[in-house]
């Protein structure tokens, strides 16, 4: 996971960020950002809330600008390309209130033409999601299972889920890894930023970022197999993963 310039041409290099810096003004978001992301593995975005974890994945999605530095997908910098292989979860819901579910799903599958309508199907069966009901009238967690399950109906390459477990109860979370298992069997990338263990501890690698929220934030700390960072004496991750992995 540590930066490697020679991995900028690796076939098996999905993300590559190198010496990247945001900033708004004069505030400094992200500083000096730099790792690589190898295909068909799930990756967790650590670090305390407001340490910039949102803020990169955005620039990664192309949303906001770079101030400094590189970001490559599948070996391209953000653009078009990079765009046609990611499939993002925001962090807040998107969808019109007035639609059903089933014309989600006709937008969808007009929109991209990616989409795999029978994955979402059975997702929203799994989930026990009316494809006849409007979002209108369905709870806020409901609403956010929707948008997850379109989000990972799509045959990207690079899939990013920020808080996905939000509004999930536990059987929906193991639907959840199951799927997330699954694409990566395929050879896919998986991205999320998460605070539930469960998601947590089938993560192949982790990025630490922070010290700090706000101006203490913005700071790889570390990167690694959870074993890897459960060894490092920086921020308050590695503690907390120690603890999660049983080891003293």
């Amino acid at each position: 996971m540590a930066i490697n310039k020679e991995d900028l041409i690796s076939e098996n290099t999905i993300l590559y960020v190198d010496q990247v810096r945001k900033s708004y003004g004069k505030k400094r978001v992200l500083k000096n950002m730099s790792f690589s992301i190898e295909r068909g593995k799930i990756v967790g975005f650590l670090g305390p809330n407001g340490c910039g974890k949102t803020t990169l994945v955005k620039l990664i999605n192309g949303l906001i600008p770079v101030t400094d530095g590189v970001i490559m997908v599948g070996g391209n910098r953000i653009g078009k390309e990079t765009k046609a292989i990611i499939s993002y979860l925001p962090e807040r819901t998107y969808l019109n209130n007035w639609m059903r579910v089933k014309d989600i799903l006709d937008f969808f599958e007009d929109l991209f033409e990616d989409f795999d309508r029978h994955r979402a199907e059975l997702m929203f069966s799994d989930m026990k999601i009316d494809l006849d009901e409007k979002l209108k009238n369905l709870s806020k967690g409901t609403k956010e299972k929707v948008q997850l399950v379109l989000v990972m109906s799509r045959q990207a390459e690079l899939y990013i889920l920020d808080e996905p477990t939000t509004g999930l109860h536990f059987e929906d979370i193991n639907i959840l890894l199951g799927v997330l298992q699954k694409l990566v069997d395929k050879g896919n990338t998986v991205i999320v930023i998460e605070h539930n263990l469960d998601v947590i501890k089938v993560a192949d690698y982790l990025i630490d970022m922070g010290p700090e929220g706000g101006k203490g934030g913005g700071q790889l700390l570390t990167c690694g197999t959870p074993e890897e960072v459960a060894l490092s004496d920086k921020g308050y991750t590695p503690a907390f993963v120690r603890e999660e992995l049983g080891l003293k």
